[in-house]
C-alpha cells in the first residue's frame, strides 16, 4: 500500500494556508483529518491485488531483430472494479534501449468478475532465452489517493533465435545447385561424379562421356550425364572459444560464423546431404545429429540460439577427437574458426592431419573489414603506421591460410557480409569437383 502523488499534493495544498494564517497543529489536523479519512475510504474501495489470477500466452520464440508478443490475461475475482497500473518486467535486452518504459507499463481497468488481456511486445537485442521477471500491479481507489500493490511471478520464456540474414543468398545458390544437378534448361550438362542418365549426343558434348555400349544398342549416339554426389555427410564445427568473442562491427565473430553455417546447412540439405552441428571450445556446447532434411534447419537454429563465446582457449585436440567421433566415415568437415596465427600454428596444425587423412576439411574465418580500410589509409604519419600494421596483419593471415592449404584444407576468409555466400560457393565448388 502507498499514498499517491495526488494525496501528497492535496495534503500540501491544505497545509499551506494553515501555515500562513494560523500555524498550529490543530489547524493542520483539521485540514488533513478529512484527507486521511478519504484515503482510508479509497484504500477500502480499491480492488485487492493478491487475489488476481494471472496467466501468460503468446510467442515462445522470435528471430533476433523481430518482435515477440506475450499476452498476460488478468482475472479480477473480487466484487470491486480494478483500476490499476501494471509493469511487466523482462530483462533489459528484451527491448531496444530507451523503449522499456513505454513497452512494459500498462493501464488496465477490469470490472468485477471479468478478465482482460494485455500484450507486451518484446524486441530483443541479444540471442538466447529471455525469461519473464515479475508482474507488479498497483490498484487504485476511485479517488486515486491510496493504492494497493502486489507482485506476481508468472513464468514465461522467449527464445531469441539467430537472425539468418544470409537467407537472401539462398535462392541464387539453389539456382546454381540446380544447374549443377542438371535440372534446369541450360546449355551445359549437370556436373558431378555420380551417374544420372543417358541421353542423345548433341554437338558440344564431351566425347569422353559417350557410352559406347548403349550406342551399339540403338541407332543414335548416347552420352552419360552425371549429377553431384548425394547423401554425403557434412559436419559443421563452430569454435566457441575466446577468438569467437572478438567483435567485428557490432557483433562477435561467432554470430557471423553461425549465419554462414545456417546458409550452408540450408543449401546442403536441399542438395540431399546430411548435416550435423558441433559447437566446441573445451567441451561440447551443442551437438545436433541425425536430423532429417526438413528438420535440420530448425534444429540448428534452436541449438545456436543459446550459444555464447567462452573466454577460454579452444582445446584443438579435444575438438579434433570429438569431430572424429561425430564423423566416423568420410565427411566434409567445415571448421568455423579463426585464421589468427597463434591458435592455428600452436593448436590446430599439430592435429590437422588426423582430420585431413579421413575427411575433406574446409576452414571458414571471419575477416575484419576495418583492417582492409586501414591498409589503404594515407595522408599523415599515424595513417601510414596504421596501414603498415594492417598490411602486416593481412600478410600473417595469408601465410596462415597458405599453411593450411598445403595440408589440403580449403580456406575461406571473408568479411561478415561475404562469409556466408563465399562458404556456400566453396561447398558448391567441392561438389562440382567431386571432392565430397
Amino acid at each position: 500500500m502507498a499514498l499517491t502523488g495526488r494525496a501528497a499534493l492535496l495534503a500540501a495544498l491544505g497545509s499551506l494556508p494553515v501555515g500562513i494564517w494560523d500555524p498550529s497543529w490543530t489547524g493542520i489536523l483539521a485540514v488533513n483529518a478529512p484527507l486521511l479519512a478519504a484515503c482510508a475510504c479509497d484504500f477500502t474501495l480499491a480492488a485487492p491485488v493478491r487475489q488476481l489470477r494471472l496467466t501468460r500466452s503468446g510467442d515462445t520464440s522470435a528471430r533476433l531483430g523481430e518482435t515477440a508478443d506475450v499476452t498476460l490475461t488478468i482475472t479480477n475475482p473480487s466484487r470491486r472494479p480494478l483500476r490499476a497500473h501494471l509493469r511487466d518486467a523482462w530483462p533489459p535486452s528484451s527491448w531496444e534501449p530507451g523503449t522499456e518504459m513505454a513497452a512494459s507499463r500498462h493501464r488496465v481497468t477490469i470490472p468485477p468478475g471479468e478478465r482482460r488481456r494485455i500484450t507486451t511486445r518484446l524486441r530483443p537485442t541479444r540471442r538466447g532465452d529471455r525469461q519473464a521477471d515479475r508482474v507488479t500491479i498497483r490498484s487504485y481507489g476511485p479517488l486515486g489517493l491510496f493504492s494497493r500493490q502486489s507482485t506476481h511471478k508468472i513464468p514465461w520464456t522467449v527464445r531469441v533465435l539467430p537472425p539468418f540474414t544470409s537467407r537472401k543468398h539462398l535462392p541464387s545458390k539453389l539456382a546454381r545447385l540446380r544447374e549443377l544437378d542438371g535440372r534446369t534448361s541450360v546449355l551445359t550438362r549437370g556436373e558431378g561424379t555420380e551417374f544420372d542418365s543417358l541421353r542423345e549426343y548433341v554437338p558440344g558434348d564431351d566425347t569422353r562421356s559417350i557410352d559406347w555400349r548403349a550406342t551399339a544398342r540403338q541407332s543414335t549416339v548416347a552420352v552419360r550425364t552425371w549429377r553431384p554426389e548425394r547423401d554425403r555427410h557434412i559436419l559443421l564445427v563452430l569454435d566457441t572459444g575466446r577468438t569467437s568473442a572478438g567483435r567485428v562491427g557490432d557483433a562477435p565473430r561467432l554470430d557471423a560464423s553461425m549465419d554462414a553455417a545456417l546458409l550452408l546447412a540450408a543449401l546442403a540439405s536441399r542438395a540431399g546431404d546430411r548435416v550435423d552441428l558441433l559447437a566446441y571450445d573445451r567441451r561440447v556446447r551443442a551437438l545436433v545429429q541425425g536430423r532429417t532434411a526438413g528438420d535440420v534447419l530448425p534444429s540448428l537454429v534452436n541449438a545456436m540460439a543459446t550459444l555464447e563465446p567462452e573466454l577460454i582457449e579452444t582445446d584443438a585436440r579435444g575438438l579434433t577427437a570429438t569431430a572424429l567421433r561425430a564423423a566416423p566415415r568420410h565427411s566434409l568437415i567445415v571448421l568455423l574458426t579463426t585464421l589468427d596465427a597463434a591458435p592455428i600454428e600452436e593448436g590446430l596444425l599439430p592435429v590437422l592431419s588426423q582430420l585431413t587423412q579421413r575427411h575433406t576439411v574446409l576452414l571458414a574465418s571471419v575477416a575484419d573489414p576495418h583492417i582492409a580500410g586501414m591498409a589503404t589509409a594515407r595522408g599523415n604519419a599515424d595513417a601510414v603506421y596504421e596501414a603498415a600494421a594492417a598490411a602486416q596483419a593481412q600478410n600473417e593471415r595469408h601465410r596462415t591460410a597458405d599453411q593450411l592449404r598445403r595440408h589440403g584444407v580449403t580456406v575461406v576468409d571473408a568479411t561478415p557480409e561475404d562469409l556466408a555466400p563465399a562458404l556456400a560457393d566453396a561447398y558448391l565448388a567441392l561438389k562440382t569437383a567431386g571432392r565430397l
